[in-house]
């Protein structure tokens, strides 16, 4: 059962919303590298 007043979003909302999420992973799964070399360079010396 679909409710009427539930947003639609239009294709190209819909690919700006998928392109910003993927650039929201991209940045965080580049921090998590960033923090793990960090890490090891910290345990290193």
């Amino acid at each position: 059962m679909e409710r009427e007043d539930r947003v639609r979003l239009t294709e190209a909302e819909q690919r700006a919303r998928r392109n910003r999420s993927l650039a929201i992973g991209a940045v965080l799964v580049g921090l998590v590298v960033i923090f793990y070399f960090v890490t090891l360079a910290k345990m290193a010396s």
